[in-house]
């Protein structure tokens, strides 16, 4: 009797690799299929507005109107989980919200797989490399000892999982997903000259950033510890071309839209979403990295089976002060490490499956026991959430009874040109089902115009009436939505939900703790005809509530020339403006002012300019006008496109010539 054919190495590999994405998929089949879930406070709300947005102006809207009063679209986010979502909407005909499930339950599943191939690639062992993924699908280590994460986890479910469903880090949990890809690669790169293995983890790579930009952090922390790990190992000059060829290779490939200026507009806009770091943790880190270094260089140098003992060693090292060192000590070196919890758990999992396959392999009996005990009891830990895995995605079936949903509805059929400020939950839901603008816009990313912040902090915070009015009309906002505590908004942001009450005309009420108040604007249109030098001499306000200077701006947008103008938009990334100007004065157009914006008036170029409040000013000479205003392509973008066309080429050369190469192996 023949027995069946024996399975080579790469296709058993492949073979495991589905099985576990399959057994992953199984194991959270319902959040493939999820519309609406409860988790109305979720950010995830905010990446399924901006994937509608897109589906919506596809394939590539430049310019967003609807958040920040504009800004770059690309500036937003990066593109991989927004063009994906987007993409299989339109494809399928999912609700984006269902799209954006579909994208990330897929990627979840992914990254399952993926601490499988890595630990199979980097341990040579099959049974290890299933125990860590099954392992990362059902637990968290990191509960033993953080009992704030074990009690936000019920039924003790893995800590990524509760990332992804409870908090809507789908962007996160994507580009986790392929860290573990990309190493494997890279691996495989390091090990011996493989061409294909350079450009598929250069493809990966570039996949983590185009996902989210805390997962692109992690790989740059475990990316120089791989390399370090060959390198003092085996001492290999060999390994020097590919490390240094697949970082510029993965920038390559993300170059069209990773230009210059989304570096710069991404760390002004980190003083928004977290702490600066500390000089202290700067000098720990170097420490600690110099420690590491000299303690790896006596241990493990030239010693080639050490290799991924070093690269355990340093993630768990570096993770561990990173991520602990922050939670305890308030360690900080830039960004907020609470974020990559989900990394630590994944590396504290393999790093004691590591310690179980050295305990498999001691010759006393009781070492096997021990190992056998330690995995039964991880494993019995998970029965509950085994038992109910399915329970995790709480679906609701009728998102219409929301007050997210019924705000932005009525703004929809009432007020669908005009600009308005909501708050809490209803902004994150703001634009899941129609294009409404906003003074603000998803989780402060992509923030062009830095007098947007100082608008909402006054807003929320402020006990007086006064500035929060001036703010409204600066940014252009004809509405304002406030909760109270008998709302169903989840987050009540306003501190003093009562402060418009007879102050400003009520537009909508629902006697449910939700209120649209009408700001007081002289005309409806986001443009202004105004005396060029009093708005000139306005400066930006030095604080929130500085009355002086926003009551200056006020007056020199809403008492200035009696000269109605009008503002239509042709798609997003033009406008065509109409008005009437005498001498002395200029146009102001109430949206967010960037070098790319262009004017002309009758084929003829006009000045474009930033005012204090970050709006565009168009400098034209008296007379009517139609102005033709349009945002152009920035040279960098057109130069990035270029080199990312250029790196393909590179990349799919060295797939052919390696695979080629291979083959006649």
């Amino acid at each position: 009797m023949t027995g069946l054919p024996k399975l080579t190495r790469s296709k058993q590999i492949l073979l495991d690799f589905f099985l576990v994405f399959l057994f992953t998929a199984v194991l959270i089949r319902p959040y493939f299929k999820a519309k609406y879930t409860d988790k109305w406070a979720s950010i995830e709300s905010t990446f399924i507005s901006d994937a509608r947005f897109l589906a919506a102006h596809w394939p590539h809207p430049q310019w967003q109107p609807l958040w920040y009063a504009g800004t770059r679209f690309d500036y937003i986010y990066p593109p991989a989980l927004r063009y994906g979502t987007a993409a299989i909407s339109k494809i399928t005909g999912f609700w984006p919200v269902k799209a954006y499930h579909f994208y990330t339950a897929f990627f979840y599943a992914v990254g399952i797989a993926g601490v499988y191939l890595l630990m199979r690639v980097g341990t040579r062992s099959r049974g290890c490399a299933y125990l860590a993924a099954i392992s990362t699908s059902l637990m968290s280590p990191i509960f033993l000892f953080m009992p704030r994460f074990r009690g936000d986890a019920w039924l003790l479910h893995p800590q990524r999982l509760g990332v992804l469903v409870k908090y809507g880090e789908g962007p996160h949990m994507s580009a986790l997903a392929l860290i573990p890809i990309a190493l494997a690669f890279t691996w495989l790169a390091l090990e011996k000259p493989r061409p294909w293995a350079i450009a598929a983890a250069a493809l990966f790579s570039a996949g983590v950033a185009s996902n989210n930009f805390y997962g692109a952090t992690a790989l740059a922390t475990f990316y120089p510890l791989l390399v370090w790990s060959f390198w003092i190992t085996r001492q290999d000059k060999r390994i020097l071309l590919p490390a240094m060829v697949i970082p510029p290779l993965a920038y390559g490939l993300t170059a069209f839209w990773l230009v210059p200026s989304y570096f710069k507009v991404t760390s002004e806009n980190m003083k928004y979403v977290s702490e600066h770091g500390t000089t202290w943790s700067l000098w720990v880190a170097v420490v600690v990295a110099v420690a590491f270094a000299v303690t790896t260089d006596r241990l493990a140098r030239a010693k080639s089976g050490r290799t991924w003992e070093v690269f355990l060693a340093g993630c768990v090292v570096f993770f561990s002060l990173n991520v602990l060192g922050n939670q305890y000590f308030n360690f900080r070196v830039a960004g907020e490490p609470g974020r990559l919890l989900p990394e630590l758990d994944m590396i504290y999992i393999m790093m004691i499956v590591y310690f179980l396959h050295w305990m498999w392999n001691r010759p006393q009996v009781v070492w096997h026991g021990v190992a056998v005990v330690v995995v039964l009891a991880s494993f019995w830990t998970t029965k509950d959430y085994l038992m109910r895995a399915w329970d995790i995605v709480p679906s609701w079936p009728d998102h219409t009874n929301r007050v997210e949903y019924r705000v932005t509805d009525w703004l929809w059929k009432n007020m669908p040109d005009a600009r308005a400020y909501p708050t809490g939950s209803v902004r994150f839901w703001f634009d899941a089902w129609h294009d409404l603008a906003q003074v603000g816009g998803g989780s402060e990313q992509g923030l062009l115009n830095g007098q947007v912040q100082p608008a909402q902090w006054e807003t929320n915070l402020g006990p007086d009436p006064k500035p929060t009015i001036l703010w409204m009309q600066a940014m252009g906002a004809e509405a304002v939505y406030v909760a109270d505590k008998q709302s169903q908004e989840v987050f009540k942001d306003f501190q003093y939900p009562h402060k418009l009450d007879g102050v400003l005309p009520v537009l909508f009420d629902d006697n449910q703790g939700n209120v649209i108040y009408k700001v007081p604007r002289r005309w409806p249109d986001r443009i202004r005809v105004v005396e060029t030098a009093k708005l000139n001499a306005v400066k930006p306000p030095r604080y929130n509530d500085d009355m002086e200077h926003l009551q200056a701006y006020g007056d020199a947008i809403e008492k200035g020339p009696d000269s109605p103008a009008t503002l239509k938009r042709e798609g997003t990334d033009a406008m065509r403006a109409r008005a009437k100007v005498g001498p002395g004065q200029s146009v102001l157009v109430q949206e967010s002012y960037d070098p790319a914006w262009h004017a002309w008036s009758g084929g003829t170029p006009l000045v474009v300019r930033k005012d204090a409040m970050g709006m565009m000013v168009i400098d034209a000479p008296p007379g009517d006008h139609e102005i033709a205003i349009a945002f152009l392509t920035p040279l960098e973008n057109k130069v990035g496109r270029v080199l990312t066309l250029l790196t393909l080429a590179i990349i799919l050369a060295l797939f052919w010539t390696g695979l080629r190469r291979e083959r006649r192996a």
